[in-house]
């Protein structure tokens, strides 16, 4: 071989020292030029003690500490501006610029409707939950659900349409890979030129480039705790993977909480007004939902914040008796009956139920007038009354729900509901079997809490509460119409 004068060394960065010296020993050598970024991963070193004692160093890293004269290459011509905002800024102290090419307006590209959707989002997925796999890495299975949601829409809109994406999914574990091309598996094996999907991890994707980059962090726990995804440097090869879209998945809280260089990104994104609740999109607040019955973790979906009722008309409170009983149902098609049921309760919706039935599934008690009782699967029956709760200062109608249980054991739990509202003037009561309409729903009343005494027979001055539109995927279709008249009806108590 003629000897060779000139060395060129690409993603130098990534070799240790002792593989760079390979090539080195070519003889007749004159010049070395080693290319590479020892601001992203490192070469990987399996040992720990090798990794603590500085094996994993490059040579290109060495060099530039000693102060070797470099050369920074400053005109990036891959991400859209408001990708490379951060990581410029972060990294590489502003001085790279953006090439003519990404500031083109053409390069703004939008493949989902929605500014959740635009270059550059970070979408916060609060209910997630890590679990420690085998003993050696970590998934999130909600978050995995999100990103499955986004890319077969994607397919959705973008099948057929002529339309070209590539897809890139990356996350800093193994696990989490593994869990995401589970839920996607259809995609990759269908990818091909006009859309394709590749799912990896992130030191897997450095020096890679998608049209489209969706992260998952995985990381979701209390403390604050998110090991290697602290890295800097791992942290800069994910954020600058993407041309077009960078979608961040990852728990606010969690992230925030760490003090790494991902509570600086979090917070970035909320400065730039690109941060998101993953609920406020109804498909991904649905794909959570699922996820979340799958899990099994229905003391989730049974708070008032959760996706299924951040945004109801009503607000809805659980007895003990009933987060008990619904932990017990174990069978994943009647908690999702059972959830479903609730949304649409919690959102207005009523089953037309007839005095001579409603007789039929309790004692004539006290509470017989206020109780409602919906079937669940033919097997099972959910009991759930209207109340009067005091919030600032109005009172407001919501919903209790007391049990699901078999219809032997309801006449136990009406006579404790007997007890309970004995204790109610009969203008009380009142104030619970008051409805009022928009259109086919009912909507909770309030009134002032002057008005809110103990006369008897006197409705007061009441109106609509005014909350949020609930979200269409877990609501009937028909919106609520704007006009909706209180239609009221006294209710004599009958005492024994």
């Amino acid at each position: 071989m003629a000897p060779l004068h000139c060395l060129v060394i690409d993603e130098a960065a990534q070799l240790k020292e002792c593989e760079s010296t390979i090539p080195l020993q070519l003889s007749g050598l004159h010049h070395a030029i080693l290319i590479g970024d020892e601001r992203q991963l490192p070469a990987i070193v399996n040992s720990k003690i090798s990794e603590k004692a500085g094996f994993g160093r490059s040579l290109f890293e060495r060099l530039v500490k000693l102060g070797c004269n470099s050369h920074l290459l400053n005109i990036q011509y891959r991400m859209h501006p408001s990708i490379s905002l951060f990581p410029n800024k972060e990294f590489y102290g502003s001085q790279v610029l953006d090439a003519q090419n990404v500031k083109e307006t053409g390069y703004r590209r939008r493949f989902l409707q929605g500014d959740m959707f635009e270059s550059y989002s970070f979408i916060n997925i609060a209910h997630g939950k890590e679990e420690f796999v085998e003993k050696q890495s970590f998934k999130n299975t909600v978050e995995a659900a999100a990103a499955a949601d986004i890319v077969g829409r994607l397919f959705k809109d973008i099948n057929g349409t002529g339309k070209k994406i590539s897809i890139g999914i990356i996350s800093p574990y193994l696990a989490q890979v593994h869990a995401i091309q589970e839920k996607i598996g259809k995609f990759i094996s269908d990818s091909d030129s006009a859309f394709s999907v590749s799912v990896g991890t992130v030191d897997g994707f450095q020096g890679e480039e998608e049209d489209l980059i969706i992260i998952s962090t995985v990381r979701s726990n209390e403390n604050g705790s998110v090991g290697f995804v602290s890295n800097p440097q791992r942290a800069n090869v994910a954020l600058t993977r993407a041309r077009f879209c960078l979608w961040i998945l990852g728990n606010e809280a969690t992230l925030v909480k760490s003090g790494s260089i991902w509570k600086k990104i979090v917070n970035d994104a909320k400065h730039r007004r690109c941060f998101y609740d993953a609920e406020e999109d109804e498909s991904l607040a649905q794909a959570i939902t699922e996820s979340l019955i799958e899990q099994g973790r229905l003391d989730v979906l049974l708070q008032t914040h959760s996706p299924l009722f951040r945004n109801a008309r009503w607000m809805v409170f659980f007895s003990d008796d009933f987060r008990r009983s619904a932990a017990r149902v174990g069978n994943v098609r009647i908690c999702k009956e059972v959830l479903s049921l609730l949304a649409r309760l919690s959102n207005g919706w009523r089953q037309h139920q007839s005095r001579k039935k409603r007789s039929q599934m309790v004692h004539n008690g006290i509470s017989s007038p206020l109780i409602e009782q919906y079937n669940v699967s033919g097997q099972l029956n959910m009991i759930w009354t209207v109340d009067i709760l005091q919030e600032n200062s109005f009172c407001i109608q919501v919903l209790k729900v007391w049990d699901i249980l078999p219809s032997s054991d309801i006449p136990k739990l009406a006579q404790r509901l007997d007890t309970l509202f004995r204790n109610y003037t009969e203008e009380q009561m009142n104030r619970c079997l008051y409805k009022c309409m928009e259109g086919n729903l009912v909507v909770p009343m309030r009134w002032a809490v002057d008005s809110c005494s103990d006369r008897q027979g006197s409705g007061g001055e009441a109106d609509a509460v005014q909350l949020p539109k609930s979200l269409a995927s877990i609501c009937l279709e028909d919106e609520p119409s704007a006009t909706g008249k209180a239609a009221r009806k006294q209710w004599r108590l009958k005492r024994n």
